[in-house]
């Protein structure tokens, strides 16, 4: 967390105000919006234990204690930017949560930040939430928890084959809940313009005529060029010029409600970097603007084609 808090202290000391949102536990009652209560149940057992829960999941003995804390954590952010007067958040948690499924930790993640938040947002009244993901691996665990909710509109970019598996353009959704999810991956290599295609061609167009009234990003920062974990080429001001774009449209139909929620980033000095550019790009609006590459990317024009299918201004 020292690169994520160094972060925070370079906005700070360049002038920007932040107020700490107090931590708390999340209760049982907003864990089970989105997990299963078996699950429940058997994590608040693991307390006090240590050992793995699968090949890339392990839990030390305060690691459930801690989870809960950053889920209730960013559920207290939420709602202060409910009930004002703050619209903005950055919410530095660990462990991560997007690969957390309802009945099952998964990839580093033992509960889903971003989903429990989105899921309490619904229950205090707020009709349509937007969560974009752009960490490189796909979150495998909030497509799944929304699958069939047209009230939530998961979309993600990703490197595309990679872990977990999922995340392909076909996956969209169920029931009613078709066509709010969309996918975008993306071949490993791609940079600035692929990305900024991406968003231009699908991610922000589809979010703009979904209208949200709260923005969530599952902020990742491992699609940084510098990322040992992945191959994907993204400079600092990338992350940057995403978040002033979506910052731009939740001033349009969100009141500004907008959440930077960390997930992955394993380069300290990447993260720290991407981490400064986004919430200086959502907080002020500043970022050099990136160019697109038209037909750079092919998923990227598959999933302008899938998504087409349902939302206005996909191209």
């Amino acid at each position: 967390m020292t690169a994520a808090r160094g972060a925070v202290a370079r906005q700070a000391a360049a002038g920007t105000r932040f107020d700490r949102v107090g931590s708390r536990l999340a209760t049982d009652e907003e864990l089970v919006r989105v997990h299963d209560p078996r699950f429940v149940e058997a994590l608040a057992k693991l307390r006090g234990e240590t050992g793995y829960l699968d090949p890339d999941t392990y839990v030390s003995a305060e690691s459930v204690e801690v989870a809960r804390r950053a889920a209730g954590s960013l559920v207290a952010m939420v709602d202060a930017m409910i009930d004002g007067p703050v619209s903005k958040g950055v919410a530095l948690l660990r462990p991560p949560g997007h690969h957390a499924r309802p009945a099952r930790a998964m990839g580093f993640c033992l509960l889903n930040n971003v989903a429990i938040a989105a899921a309490h947002a619904r229950a205090r009244g707020v009709e349509r939430i937007a969560i974009v993901d752009w960490d490189v691996h796909h979150g495998n665990g909030t497509q799944e928890i929304f699958w069939a909710d047209p009230h939530v509109l998961y979309v993600s970019t990703h490197q595309s084959p990679f872990y977990p598996g999922t995340g392909e353009v076909h996956e969209a959704g169920r029931g009613d809940g078709d066509g709010y999810t969309v996918n975008v991956p993306l071949a490993a290599g791609g940079g600035d313009a692929v990305y900024a295609s991406a968003f231009e061609r699908v991610v922000l167009p589809v979010v703009e005529t979904f209208a949200p009234e709260l923005v969530l990003v599952s902020a990742g920062f491992d699609a940084s060029a510098r990322d040992p974990l992945a191959q994907m080429e993204l400079s600092p001001n990338a992350f940057g010029w995403m978040a002033r774009e979506l910052a731009h449209l939740a001033s349009l139909s969100a009141k500004g409600r907008m959440a930077l929620v960390l997930e992955g980033g394993y380069d300290l000095v990447a993260l720290e970097a991407g981490l400064g550019a986004a919430i200086e790009g959502m907080l002020s609006q500043r970022a050099d603007d990136i160019e697109g590459a038209p037909d750079a990317d092919d998923g990227v024009r598959r999933a302008a084609a899938q998504a087409g299918r349902l939302w206005t201004g996909v191209t």
